[in-house]
């Protein structure tokens, strides 16, 4: 039983989401992956117990998951041909809401494709490509 009440009875849904990559809308998109990850460890001192918690890096990761026709589309915009020669790029994820609420963006910056592989097998009427991304940081939650 639900014993929280129903806000405003609306939450994101994939239909919700645009993405762009390096500034331009992506239509060719079946998924978007992205966390970051922090270094966070206990620091001693006198006796058994923590005397203080410490930060350190922060790593991210990032993927994108692109209709076939999607990846050589982006590719085209490279002069090799390749993803991977595309250069440095953001990846913009909004989050817009049909009732018109808050828009939010997350930011992955920094991006670059490391890798790409196409897999094709008899009977495919579409691929979905899984890329992950090279990226530096992501800023979540922009308005």
């Amino acid at each position: 039983m639900n014993i929280i009440p129903l806000v405003n009875g609306n939450v994101y849904g994939w239909a919700d989401i645009t993405v762009l990559v390096g500034g331009t809308h992506v239509t060719g998109i079946r998924g978007v992956k992205y966390s970051d990850k922090q270094e966070v460890s206990n620091v001693y001192g006198a006796g058994r117990y923590p005397v203080g918690r410490a930060k350190g890096r922060i790593t991210c990761e990032a993927s994108l998951k692109l209709l076939a026709d999607e990846v050589r589309s982006l590719a085209s915009s490279s002069s090799t041909g390749r993803l991977q020669d595309l250069g440095v790029f953001d990846v913009q994820v909004s989050y817009i809401p049909d009732d018109s609420g808050k828009i939010v963006h997350d930011v992955i910056h920094d991006c670059q494709f490391s890798e790409v592989e196409l897999d094709w097998s008899e009977g495919d009427a579409s691929k979905e490509v899984d890329i992950p991304l090279v990226c530096s940081r992501i800023e979540w939650g922009r308005l």
